[in-house]
């Protein structure tokens, strides 16, 4: 679980990136989330956007992906979400402690 001050620095960072994925009318599914957890191992931090032709909820599909690949749901804000996870081999953001 992240701090406040953790969330804060991650959303710093996560700021300028562009999204890695794209949610459109397929929506979540099993190889979409396979994907993610194999790009958050290498990124740690990644921003997935919501098309406008999805019928998933941003808030929701955040968590959802978040619980699947064990990470954090960092933010979401209007059709973009946040997601961080450390990596084992990959690591490239030091988070602060608080």
């Amino acid at each position: 679980m992240l701090s406040n001050d953790q969330k804060k620095f991650l959303k710093k960072l996560a700021h300028p990136l562009k999204p890695v994925f794209q949610v459109g009318k397929t929506g979540v599914h099993d190889q979409f989330i396979q994907e993610i957890d194999r790009v958050l191992e290498k990124r740690e931090l990644i921003k997935i956007q919501f098309l406008q032709n999805t019928f998933e909820n941003p808030v929701e599909a955040g968590r959802k992906i978040s619980e699947y690949t064990h990470s954090e749901l960092v933010q979401v804000i209007g059709h973009t979400a946040v997601l961080y996870r450390r990596s084992e081999k990959h690591r490239q953001i030091d988070v602060p402690l608080r």
